[in-house]
C-alpha cells in the first residue's frame, strides 16, 4: 500500500523530524563538490516550512569512527549550502541529542530549519539504539523519511525513531515516495517487454538481483567486469580480467536458469595496461578470447549493438551498473551506447544509484530517462524483492 506523504499532514506550528540523505562529497577543505542530494530534498523541506512547520533535519555523512566529533564529517557545510538554496538562515546544532540540539530545537519558530550534527557521531545510530532514538523522537511532533539511500538499513534514525513516534504522524517525503513508486511498480507490474541491464564488478554483489529478475524480466543483459566470471564459467579465456573464481559454479547455475533470457557479451574491448588506459594498447576480441596480459575493460561494439536492439523494444528498463570502465575513455563507449539506447527507447527507464547514476550524469543522459535513483544499495535491495522496515513502519495512505 502507498504511504502517506508529508503533504498530507498538517504541519503548521508543529515540529517535523525529517531523515534526509545529505551524505554529500566534500573536498579536503570540507567544501561540497556535488550538492545534488541537498537539491533533491528541497521539495520535502519546502513542504514543511512553506506551510508554517518547524523542521529538524537529520542525516549521516561519511563513515566517522563513532562517538565523537570529526570536523571532516561535519554537516556544517551542508547547513550553510541549504541556507543559500532556501535564501534564509538555517540553524546548525553542535551535536545530535545533546544540550545544543535540544536548546535549538526548542527555540524553533514556524518556518525555521535546524540541521542536527552528523548522526554517526553517536554510535547509537548504527546500533539502532532505542535510547538514542527516543531522544531524537522527543524533539518532534511528526516524523518524515526522505532518505531513500538508507531505507534498506536498520539504523536508529530509520527504524527505532519512527517506532518511538508511534501515535504521531509518520510519513514519506517526496523523494522516497517517488523511488518507491518507480521501483515497486517496475517489479510488481512492469509494462512489457521488461529489460534489466546489470553491470558492475562482482557477480556476488548481484546474485540475488539476477536471480529475482530472471524470474520476472523478459531479458537480462550482463556487462561490466562480472561478465568475465560468466565467460570463465563457459570455458573462456579472460586474461588478466577481474573475475571471481569462487563464483564460477554460481555463474553456471545462472546461465542454466536464465536460458534465452540471459544475454552475455559476444565481444570485449580490452587493454594491456589498466593504469594507463588512454595510452595503452587496445583491441576488440570475441568474448572468451582475451589474451594473457590483456584485461577486459568494456563490452565490445557488437555487444553494444545487440543490447541496443533489445533495449529498443523495451517498455520498462531497469539499469544497475555500468558496462565498463566508464570513467576512462574510450572504455566508456559500451556504457554510452547502452545509455543512448535507453534514452531513445519508448520505455519507463529507471537507473539504479551509485555508479549507474554517476554514469548517466557524466554522459549527459540524466534528463532523458524516467528516473535516476538516489540509492544504490537501496535500489538493489528493492530489485531483490526485499521490503524495508524503515518504510513498512510509516503510515499508510488512507
Amino acid at each position: 500500500m502507498a504511504k502517506k506523504s508529508i503533504d498530507r499532514i498538517d504541519v503548521a506550528g508543529k515540529t517535523v523530524l525529517m531523515r534526509v540523505d545529505f551524505n554529500v562529497p566534500l573536498d579536503e577543505s570540507c567544501k561540497i563538490t556535488d550538492d545534488r542530494r541537498i537539491r533533491m530534498a528541497l521539495p520535502s523541506i519546502k513542504s514543511v516550512i512553506d506551510r508554517g512547520g518547524r523542521l529538524i533535519l537529520m542525516s549521516h555523512l561519511g563513515r566517522p569512527g563513532g562517538d565523537g566529533f570529526e570536523k571532516k564529517f561535519s554537516l556544517a557545510p551542508v547547513a550553510e549550502r541549504l541556507g543559500e538554496m532556501l535564501g534564509t538562515g538555517v540553524a546548525m546544532a553542535g551535536d545530535t541529542v545533546g544540550d545544543d540540539a535540544s536548546a535549538k530545537a526548542a527555540a524553533l519558530k514556524d518556518g525555521d530549519v535546524l540541521v542536527l550534527e552528523n548522526l554517526r557521531f553517536n554510535s547509537g545510530e548504527k546500533k539502532g539504539c532505542d535510547e538514542f532514538a527516543g531522544k531524537l523522537a522527543a524533539m518532534a511532533d511528526a516524523y518524515c523519511n526522505d532518505a531513500f539511500g538508507t531505507c534498506h538499513r536498520n539504523d536508529a534514525s530509520m527504524v527505532a525513531v519512527p517506532k518511538a513516534m508511534e501515535g504521531k504522524p509518520r510519513v514519506v517525503g517526496h523523494l522516497v515516495a517517488k523511488e518507491i513508486q518507480y521501483l515497486s511498480e517496475a517489479i510488481g507490474k512492469p509494462a512489457r517487454p521488461f529489460v534489466a541491464i546489470l553491470g558492475g564488478a562482482k557477480v556476488s554483489d548481484k546474485i540475488n538481483v539476477i536471480n529475482n529478475l530472471l524470474g520476472i524480466c523478459d531479458a537480462v543483459l550482463i556487462g561490466g567486469a562480472m561478465a568475465y566470471t560468466f565467460s570463465l564459467a563457459q570455458g573462456g579465456k579472460v586474461g588478466n580480467s577481474l573475475v571471481e573464481k569462487d563464483k564460477v559454479d554460481l555463474a553456471k547455475e545462472l546461465i542454466a536458469k536464465g536460458g534465452d533470457k540471459l544475454h552475455l557479451p559476444v565481444d570485449t574491448h580490452c587493454g594491456d595496461d589498466f593504469d594507463d588506459i588512454a595510452n595503452c594498447n587496445k583491441k576488440v576480441v570475441p568474448s572468451g578470447e582475451i589474451p594473457d596480459g590483456w584485461e577486459g575493460l568494456d563490452i565490445g561494439p557488437e555487444t553494444s549493438r545487440k543490447y541496443a536492439e533489445v533495449i529498443k523494444n523495451a517498455k520498462t528498463v531497469v539499469w544497475n551498473g555500468p558496462m565498463g570502465v566508464f570513467e576512462k575513455p574510450p572504455m566508456d563507449e559500451g556504457t554510452k551506447a547502452v545509455a543512448q539506447a535507453v534514452a531513445d527507447s519508448d520505455s519507463t527507464s529507471i537507473i539504479g544509484g551509485g555508479d549507474s547514476a554517476a554514469a548517466v550524469e557524466q554522459l549527459g543522459f540524466a534528463e532523458k530517462v524516467s528516473h535516476v535513483s538516489t540509492g544504490g544499495g537501496a535500489s538493489l535491495a528493492m530489485l531483490e524483492g526485499k521490503t524495508f522496515a524503515a518504510v513498512e513502519l510509516l503510515d499508510d495512505e488512507s
